[in-house]
């Protein structure tokens, strides 16, 4: 009873317990939206700092690079109004702004996967070693692969400007995704569910490709075993590397399955519960905040340039100083 007693002091009415539950969903999306913009801008600089010191990328750092760029859109275009509409913001995008930008997200979102893939698939052929003509042939597939990637995607993703609408006063209709700040109303459960299953389809078919050369890189891996040395003279960048894609693979893989449990129940139910869409958003951005510290923390080379940057900065205002005396 004194419990009790407690909580209705605290919070005297259900407005209370909304408001805590409000501020810790604003919260957390505030933290992964600003975090992750600035871990894949920083491993943005970082390889923009690297290709003005040397002069080229290799295939995996392109990869890499062009990954925390899909991944920096996907936050801006769908963490960052997504957060500022839990903080109270209404109207921010009218009909021609949410075609833009939900077009925009679907496919970064879509490219993040592809890339992963991409990144998994270009290491697994780095290490096989009865395949020396297509590694060196690798260079040159990077941008064919990207233009293919980019142009699959861009019409898999044309249904989103399609549908996609500024919120309009009222009850959300049927079949249609509640974002918050725009809706996407399909407005027939044929076009809704064929929508999600294309979408599906492509998701699956790239994971299943990545785990794949995934495990293809492991068995590679454990073959090395037993010439741990040698492999560290010879190959320790490449051995590096590969882990690097695995422990990217194995973390959008445990994200995807979660977005796509959420997304397989949300095409079941007509209308879904603000709730739950917004759970999807959360675990389906979660990849793109979290993978830039994955590339910081095993990539020598970016970490190295965020050090040195970072400790140049009391030496630029000691040089400052003296040239001004």
């Amino acid at each position: 009873m004194k419990l009790r007693a407690l909580l209705i002091t605290v919070w005297p009415t259900g407005l209370g317990v909304m408001d805590l539950c409000l501020t810790i969903k604003g919260v957390s999306f505030l933290l992964q939206t600003g975090l992750g913009l600035a871990g894949n801008a920083a491993v943005l600089l970082a390889y923009v700092h690297i290709v003005h010191a040397e002069r080229r990328l290799l295939p995996t750092d392109l990869i890499l690079c062009h990954l925390a760029f899909s991944d920096l859109t996907l936050l801006l275009t769908r963490c960052v109004p997504q957060t500022m509409g839990v903080f109270g913001l209404r109207d921010l995008l009218d009909d021609a702004g949410c075609k833009a930008v939900i077009y925009a997200y679907r496919i970064s979102r879509a490219l993040s996967v592809c890339l992963t893939c991409m990144l998994s698939v270009f290491q697994a052929a780095t290490l096989a070693p009865s395949a020396p003509r297509l590694k060196a042939a690798l260079p040159s597939l990077v941008a064919p692969t990207f233009a293919g990637l980019w142009l699959l995607n861009m019409a898999i993703c044309v249904a989103a400007p399609l549908f996609s609408i500024a919120p309009r006063n009222g009850t959300v209709p049927a079949f249609t995704l509640n974002l918050g700040f725009c809706h996407v109303d399909f407005r027939d459960s044929l076009s809704y569910v064929v929508n999600g299953v294309a979408l599906s389809v492509r998701d699956f078919a790239f994971v299943l490709l990545m785990l794949w050369s995934s495990g293809y890189i492991l068995l590679i891996l454990h073959r090395h075993g037993r010439q741990v040395r040698a492999v560290r003279r010879s190959r320790g960048a490449e051995t590096r590397a590969a882990r690097t894609v695995v422990s990217l693979v194995v973390l959008y893989a445990v994200f995807f399955g979660i977005d796509n449990v959420i997304w397989i129940y949300m095409l079941t139910v007509a209308k879904v519960s603000p709730v739950v869409a917004d759970m999807r958003v959360f675990f389906s951005s979660s990849y793109a905040f979290l993978s830039p510290f994955f590339i910081i923390s095993s990539n020598k080379k970016i970490k190295a340039k965020l050090v040195c940057a970072v400790d140049q900065d009391p030496s630029l205002g000691e040089t400052q100083e003296s040239s001004d005396k």
